[in-house]
């Protein structure tokens, strides 16, 4: 294992347990450490800090452990078995919810790893080098702790690693066709974790999803962004009358067309390909219900501002066009976006359609993706429920 050294004051950040260490904290040449190496951190005074994976970006050190731990099977399946626990004792595994995030990267103390289960399938997706290097002990774990409901492991690591020339797409164990079907709170999806979105599917709205149904009886539903439908489905489940589901993309309608026909749900549905910005703008002020679920408008801190305008001018075109005593579910994604920016930008956006605003609940990602107490940058999700006058 190759050593690193800290800069003079500059273990306090570990002190703290925060899990990354930024390159200037470094006193050590790190030129010929290579991505992904596992490397122990020492004190300015030589202490052993930590140990964790060497990134040449500005996230230097991922940190693994703080204590001297070897890095070995016995390792991964201490931390896999800790992470998939939590989820069992959340009760978020059965026969009537199958899908769930079991390792959310810092939150479970594996940073820069993404493992989703969606009904006798994990799929692994690494957003660090030294996680995808250790894939076959990541999968040996899982194997060893999901046991023989485990019936496949899918590695999607080129679109998180796309600087890496020998990050692949491919089954490391099993085999299991796609689309491949799976429940959540009681509603059958098709996931296709190869061509789909992310790891197949969006985990983190199951609870919003599911809190959609107390609003939606008998009221007309637009959900812009609606990816694979899954807002869509659960309104429909909820009694809606009528639905309709907006997304540029033909191969999300196409995917949301199979859920429809999958659950056999009653109510009338209208499948719309568009930019969901410009249809927002567009649309009469019939609908009672509106989800505005978009994908991250800002990754880095130099794009945050154009992402507020941005959230304040979507809010603005719902707040304007919707009933009166509507209802809005309106969400980020965007990490560098905080929750209270993002409420006053919604606030902005009411002040600017002169209509009476109240926020009825607000929204944060679910407990299978945690937030590391040491680590608030991993609460990246946050939505609103407004009532609009």
């Amino acid at each position: 294992m190759q050593v690193v050294q800290l800069k003079k004051g500059k273990r306090q950040f570990l002190d703290r347990r925060h899990p990354w260490i930024f390159s200037g904290a470094l006193a050590s040449d790190t030129s010929e450490i290579l991505d992904g190496t596992l490397v122990k951190v020492l004190s300015e005074k030589g202490q052993d800090c930590a140990i964790g994976f060497f990134s040449p970006g500005s996230i230097a050190v991922r940190v693994l452990s703080f204590e001297q731990f070897s890095i070995d099977q016995q390792f991964w399946n201490n931390k896999i078995e800790n992470a998939f626990e939590l989820r069992k004792n959340l009760g978020l595994i059965h026969e009537k919810n199958n899908i769930c995030r079991i390792v959310h990267g810092e939150g479970d103390g594996l940073p820069g790893l993404i493992i989703d289960y969606y009904n006798g399938v994990a799929v692994i997706q690494p957003h660090a080098v030294g996680m995808y290097l250790h894939r076959e002990a990541i999968a040996s774990a899982l194997q060893k702790i999901i046991g023989e409901k485990l019936r496949g492991i899918y590695i999607k690591a080129k679109e998180t690693l796309p600087n890496r020339s020998d990050a692949k797409n491919e089954m490391i164990f099993g085999s299991v066709n796609v689309p491949h079907q799976a429940i959540e709170n009681e509603i059958t999806f098709e996931i296709d974790w190869i061509k789909g979105q992310k790891t197949g599917f969006f985990i983190d709205q199951r609870e919003h999803r599911k809190k959609l149904m107390s609003f939606v009886a008998d009221k007309k539903v637009l959900n812009t962004f609606c990816y694979s439908g899954g807002f869509s489905l659960f309104a429909l489940a909820g009694g809606a009358k009528e639905v309709h589901s907006v997304d540029a993309s033909q191969k999300a309608i196409d995917l949301l067309e199979n859920n429809l026909k999958l659950n056999r749900f009653k109510g009338k549905h209208v499948s719309v390909v568009a930019d969901a910005v410009k249809y927002v703008e567009q649309i009469g002020n019939d609908f009672d219900v509106i989800i505005l679920d978009p994908p991250a408008f800002a990754k880095h801190t130099n794009k945050r501002h154009n992402a507020i305008k941005a959230y304040t001018r979507l809010n603005a075109h719902a707040i304007q066009k919707i009933k009166n005593g509507g209802i809005i579910f309106t969400f980020s994604c965007s990490q560098v976006v905080s929750a209270e920016q993002f409420q006053s930008a919604v606030v902005a956006a009411a002040i600017q359609c002169k209509r009476n605003v109240r926020i009825l609940q607000q929204l944060h990602q679910p407990g299978d993706h945690p937030i590391s107490a040491f680590h608030p940058e991993g609460g990246y999700l946050k939505g609103l429920i407004i009532h609009v006058e």
